[in-house]
């Protein structure tokens, strides 16, 4: 007989037919399909199969932009696996935060005419590390199916609210079986007994779990046991419950029943659902080495009633928040995360700056909307906002009517139909307000607010770095730019480019510094140098090097350096300074080079007449280095001189150790490297030859140190 489940997708099959068949075909347990939003960044759960729709609720919802392994999927178009919960927590720490289970999981992308979404499937803990080459290949034509489906529907499918739960399609067996033989075989037994089926409801208990447990079989019967039973009232034991069926491994933990009853409850879960043991303990609690206990969560984290899913939410954006750096970065987090997470359209940020709140980032409203919104007094009457932050108090608003009766004029301000308010307090220190908007009306259960109240602080705590952070670093940033040169001199006969890129890492600041200095028509002073260190100490004695130097410039390139280094000695600074001085003659066709313990610089020959000629050779110039200024030896110069012909149409390279210091690679071969792509490259424009360099040099952008670039090409 023909199975349907397995029939080719087409116009008629559904995606929910084809997913069924697909778990059931991978021998996964579960499996989801999420599709891209169209309206924005973000990837829904649309159908989920072998696991209750409820219990994936914390990941209904994931930004594209996530730094997990879904949004990655489908970001690099290739298949994900991950074949145990630790490569999980290594990969990617921050999703792992929120998925704290034993499991198997693959990711494969759902790529067609267009990209559609990903298909994800999920194996119990026992499924081996690997994938075969035969699993990979029934994931991927999964996937193809899958996409076939999409693509020939009727019409696109949309995101529905909440997943659609699909069955798998397993063979049953016979059902004329003896019921009344199996219950009476439990009711016999000493210990409780119940059945949950994978949404947690009760679906069987003996006379045993209905005594330990507290209550009468007909008033748990299809209920969840933590919402029936009072003392079960905690996040822990729907985790439990969630764990088990995530991992489909057995879940051992020890629950104390008031006043003081321990109890052991044993799990073990399959396809069909959940089978329950209770048993007395010992009547004492739990020591160290035994299960783990109920934990009740911190106060104002997880609050009664806010359930597992929001607190592996909120677990996973503080972890997040814990990753920022600046004020970008925190609305950035709210934005790409928070927001799907609690299902809004929109978001603004403000910082209480000087009386008024300056939005610092939003999300979902035009600009026009954004300048209306922009500096408003903390002691305006239009918004909520200002009197949120000056009482610390959230404040939430169902829909506009109930806006409208606080503070009239607000709903008009944005369009939005719903709101909440959560002020940003550090210590009694208002930093600012984060209110997150929505397009319909939107009612505000208790759990969903507690979690907000908690998110509102651990926002504040990131914003409130990120706020001191962006300060420094523009002060920072601002006093460097004012001691680099803003244009170079221009020189007859001569042509410039430089380049300054900070280290990638740290304050974006450093003490690698360049300069050209004109000294009359036909000669200039090349400088590049490079202090010790990346902070504003380094970069203000940057500064004071480059006046020292511009303060000699013209004398002999050896007492430029010995009279810079004498004022170093003055400073008593504990930097040093590596600095290579060249005084230019174009008249002459010379430069005379001396040397701080500089990296050498490189000299490519002109081009040959006939340009079909081979390139001209780079060499590295050998200048007699002498020492780091800011080391007093006693001698008056100490800086011998180097002289080298500058013939016309040559090009001369002055650079920091930045470009070709690299822990994996000898510098020596490093600028062997950088000579000869000099060569390869050195008749190209200036400009384009100057970034070419710095891509080759470090074409991820991973670097650990500043970088100065200054290339002189004679005509």
């Amino acid at each position: 007989m023909r199975d349907d489940s397995d029939a080719t997708p087409g116009g008629e099959a559904s995606v929910d037919e084809v997913l069924s068949a697909t778990v059931r075909r991978t021998g996964a347990f579960a499996g989801g399909v999420y599709l891209l939003s169209e309206a924005e960044p973000v990837l829904g759960l649309a159908a989920v199969c072998g696991v209750p729709a409820a219990a994936a609720e914390p990941w209904w919802r994931v930004p594209v932009k996530a730094a997990g392994p879904l949004a990655e999927s489908v970001r690099e178009d290739r298949l994900v696996w991950l074949g145990r919960q630790e490569d999980m927590a290594r990969l990617y720490p921050h999703a792992a935060a929120g998925l704290p289970y034993q499991c198997a999981l693959a990711f494969a992308p759902l790529h067609g005419a267009r990209r559609h979404g990903a298909l994800v499937l999920v194996w119990s803990a026992n499924h081996p590390q690997a994938l075969t080459r035969r699993e990979r290949g029934h994931i991927m034509a999964s996937a193809r199916l899958l996409t076939r489906a999409l693509e020939e529907a009727p019409t696109p499918p949309g995101l529905p609210r909440a997943p659609r739960a699909v069955p798998v399609r397993r063979p049953r067996p016979d059902p004329a079986q003896s019921a009344l033989a199996a219950a009476d075989l439990v009711q016999r037994l000493p210990v409780g007994a119940l059945s949950l089926d994978l949404e947690g409801r009760i679906t069987y208990l003996n006379d045993a779990a209905a005594r330990l447990l507290g209550g009468s079989a007909d008033r748990l019967l299809g209920t969840l046991p933590w919402q029936a039973v009072p003392w079960l009232d905690d996040p822990v034991h729907e985790d439990h419950y969630r764990a088990a069926v995530f991992s489909r491994e057995p879940v051992a933990y020890t629950a104390r029943r008031p006043p003081h009853q321990w109890l052991d409850i044993r799990l073990y879960p399959d396809g069909s659902g959940i089978s329950v043991l209770i048993s007395p303990g010992s009547g004492r609690p739990p020591s160290a080495g035994a299960p783990p206990q109920p934990l009740t969560a911190p106060r104002g984290v997880a609050p009664k009633g806010a359930g597992t899913g929001r607190v592996h939410q909120l677990v996973h954006l503080a972890a997040a928040l814990s990753q920022t750096v600046t004020v970008a970065d925190v609305t950035g987090v709210v934005a790409d995360q928070i927001l799907p997470a609690f299902g809004a359209q929109g978001m603004v940020v403000s910082a209480a700056d000087a009386g008024r709140l300056k939005i610092i980032g939003h999300r979902g409203y035009d600009p026009d909307t954004v300048a209306g919104l922009d500096g408003l007094p903390l002691d305006t009457g239009v918004t909520p906002a200002g009197h949120v932050l000056r009482t610390g108090v959230p404040a939430f608003y169902a829909d506009r009517g109930e806006m409208a009766r606080a503070f009239p004029r607000a709903p008009a301000l944005s369009g939005k139909e719903a709101w909440a308010f959560l002020p940003l307090v550090v210590s009694d220190r208002r930093v600012g307000c984060c209110v997150l908007s929505y397009d319909r009306p939107h009612t505000f259960p208790a759990s969903d607010r507690a979690v907000l109240v908690s998110l509102g602080g651990l926002i504040a705590q990131a914003m409130d770095r990120a706020l001191l952070y962006d300060a420094t670093h523009d002060l920072a940033h601002g006093l460097q730019q004012a001691l680099l040169p803003v244009t170079l001199p221009r020189v007859p006969r001569l042509d410039v480019t430089a380049r300054y890129l900070p280290a990638a890492h740290g304050m974006d600041i450093g003490g690698d510094f360049y300069d050209l200095i004109r000294l009359g028509d036909t000669t200039a002073a090349a400088v590049i140098g490079d202090v010790q260190g990346h902070s504003i100490t380094a970069a203000a004695l940057m500064g004071q090097v480059r006046t020292a130097v511009h303060a000699t410039a013209g004398a002999a390139p050896g007492e430029v350096l010995a009279r810079t280094n004498r004022v170093l000695l003055d400073l008593e600074t504990d930097l040093f300074v590596s600095c290579l001085y060249v005084h230019i003659d174009l008249a002459a066709r010379r430069m005379h080079l001396a040397s701080a313990g500089h990296p050498p610089p490189l000299l490519r020959g002109p081009a040959p007449a006939p340009r079909n000629g081979p390139a001209p050779m780079t060499r590295v110039l050998d200048v007699e280095p002498g020492p780091l200024l800011g080391i007093g030896l006693g001698v008056a110069n100490v800086y011998p001189v180097t002289t080298a012909p500058l013939p016309a149409g040559s090009l001369l390279a002055l650079y920091t150790d930045g470009l070709v210091e690299s822990p994996d690679a000898d510098i020596t071969h490093s600028i062997a490297g950088l000579a000869d792509r000099l060569t390869r490259g050195g008749d190209r424009p200036l400009d384009e030859l100057a970034d070419s360099l710095v891509r080759h040099a470090f074409p991820h952008g991973a670097r650990t140190d500043d970088i100065a670039l200054l290339l002189l090409r004679s005509r």
